[in-house]
């Protein structure tokens, strides 16, 4: 039995055209749909966001859209929903999201998809919450994002343990199997243990 009910998508807003991430999210909408678990997603129809929300939907699934009323002042919001949630602001967006989610994962996105990544994997760090992460690496999109974790170890600014709380995987079934049987292990020391090796 699915530990996960529900996952948020952080994605772009926008849509390059390209072949294999078009191949991704239909694999990942399958996965979801197959697997019985509900997208929360942002509430846009544009985008990457738009076409993971379209294709969940087409295949019978349920669809979850948090969307800050700017934005559907803006008309950019999707109207063909399960359930669409309407916040006063980014911030209340980001904290629903999260909050009715059991696990995040991150498809190819631009600046707001990695401020999203980065807070709900910091707050998993700090224990804050114990929800699984995962990294759809389309086409080594995210590679050099896993180097700059990579340095930051090495550097002494991460500890291994948490740089391995991110799961990164180029395939979304597998993605949402390694997330189904997670149990998070940050190290929690860091406020008291400035030894970072």
């Amino acid at each position: 039995m699915n530990k996960l009910k529900s996952v948020c998508v952080y994605c772009g807003s926008n849509f390059n055209g390209d072949v294999a991430l078009r191949n991704a999210i239909k694999q990942l909408a399958e996965t979801l749909v197959k697997q019985q678990i509900r997208l929360v997603y942002g509430g846009g129809s544009v985008g990457v966001m738009g076409v993971l929300a379209n294709d969940v939907l087409e295949l019978g699934g349920l669809v979850t859209g948090v969307i800050p009323q700017f934005l559907m002042d803006k008309e950019v919001g999707h109207k063909g929903v399960t359930e669409m949630i309407v916040t006063e602001n980014m911030h209340q967006r980001k904290q629903r999201m999260a909050d009715l989610s059991d696990g995040f994962v991150i498809l190819p996105g631009g600046f707001g998809t990695l401020e999203e990544f980065f807070e709900v994997l910091t707050w998993l760090q700090l224990g804050l919450h114990t929800k699984p992460i995962g990294i759809l690496n389309v086409n080594g999109f995210y590679d050099p994002l896993f180097a700059q974790m990579d340095m930051m170890v090495q550097s002494k600014f991460l500890k291994p343990a948490n740089r391995d709380l991110v799961f990164n995987e180029a395939n979304a079934e597998t993605l949402i199997d390694k997330m189904d049987d997670f149990s998070a292990v940050p190290d929690e020391v860091w406020f008291r243990e400035r030894n970072l090796s």
